[in-house]
């Protein structure tokens, strides 16, 4: 009998649904080539429910959710729809009612792919950053004092748990371990300035690394200098743990050196829970329903989820297969690939 697994599918706004039929098409390819069965449910989350309904997530949505194997998500951000509505009503609700605590970014530059980092080679471009993905500032602990005059304050506090921050550091030390390269983990942080968020991730760091993974180089860099090394030398960097809102910074840097929004994917991971896949360019919604954009950041989110429940096989084959087709795009930008979006997912599809 196959394994079978329940997927949920929320295509979202602007060219979501375009980027998520193609990642469905290389999904069911893959699991037809595997043996395995793919069950999806959609979901209709997004710009047009919030405009129909005034809701952006129902009562029901959480606790439905928390029935599949994994949610795939297209894209959140509607036009017609005040900014940061639907990213807190819908993403930020779910990544914090299912405690998805890691924010997973894989750093890779593929063959054939420009970098606008000179003599940079793939080889030189390969890492992943593990962003702490539910607690720091995104919390929202804070709020304003004579909000609209001139003597106006507004304060927002950044949230670090001593269980927050060590299942994070825990959980980037496994993947350090898995991935066998360098064996190399480096924290960045900004201890010299905020001493006393950093003061607990570092010690924690090193009480961790110290007691269960002496088999892990540990390193530290500020954020700054971070910034700095990931354009110099991004080769020095196996994988990368730091907290929320760094995490959200230098996720979008490495975006750019490994060739831009059209390649770069993302997991919002609950170990011991559902997790949640997307590509990280966002809606794009001068490019929907025009057949360009660009699909291979969402094909890549379905084989990152792939892997973590559990079919790691079929996830590398997808990587595999989309390295295979990135030299034969001439850009990874919509409209000048060179194929349409429904003939890249086939381009993916058949090559498996």
């Amino acid at each position: 009998m196959k394994k079978s697994y329940k997927i949920a599918v929320i295509p979202g706004d602007g060219t979501g649904p375009e980027v998520i039929n193609e990642g469905i098409k290389v999904l069911k390819a893959v699991s037809r080539k595997f043996g395995f069965k793919l069950d999806f449910e959609n979901y209709d989350f997004g710009g047009e429910r919030y405009k129909k309904t005034g809701e952006t997530l129902p009562e029901s949505a959480v606790k439905e959710l928390k029935k599949f194997d994994a949610i795939y998500l297209g894209a959140i951000g509607h036009p017609d729809v005040k900014p940061g509505i639907l990213e807190k009503g819908i993403l930020l609700n779910l990544r914090f009612s299912l405690d998805q605590y890691i924010n997973l970014r894989p750093v890779k530059l593929y063959p054939g792919v420009w970098t606008p980092i000179k003599d940079k080679e793939p080889e030189d471009i390969d890492f992943v950053v593990v962003r702490e993905n539910t607690e720091g500032l995104y919390v929202g602990t804070g709020g304003y004092l004579k909000k609209g005059t001139e003597d106006e304050v507004a304060v927002q506090e950044s949230v670090n748990t001593r269980k927050g921050v060590e299942r994070c550091l825990r959980y980037a030390f496994e993947v350090t371990r898995k991935r066998d390269k360098d064996k190399k983990l480096t924290l960045c942080g900004k201890t010299n300035v905020l001493t006393y968020a950093f003061d607990l991730w570092e010690r924690a760091f090193h009480e961790i690394g110290e007691k269960d993974y002496k088999d892990i180089q540990r390193d530290y860099a500020h954020v700054d200098a971070t910034c700095m090394w990931m354009v110099k030398n991004p080769e020095w960097f196996d994988v990368i743990v730091t907290d929320n809102m760094f995490g959200d910074i230098i996720t979008d840097l490495g975006a750019m050196i490994q060739g831009g929004m059209g390649i770069a994917a993302g997991g919002n991971i609950n170990p011991e829970g559902v997790s949640m896949f997307e590509p990280i360019g966002g809606s794009a919604p001068k490019y929907t329903g025009k057949n360009v954009i660009n699909p291979l950041a969402a094909i890549c989110a379905g084989g990152m989820m792939l892997e973590v429940i559990g079919e790691e096989n079929a996830g590398k084959a997808i990587e595999k297969t989309v390295m295979s087709i990135t030299p034969k795009l001439k850009s990874l930008s919509a409209g000048k690939m060179g194929y349409s979006t429904t003939q890249v997912g086939d381009l993916v599809s058949s090559a498996l």
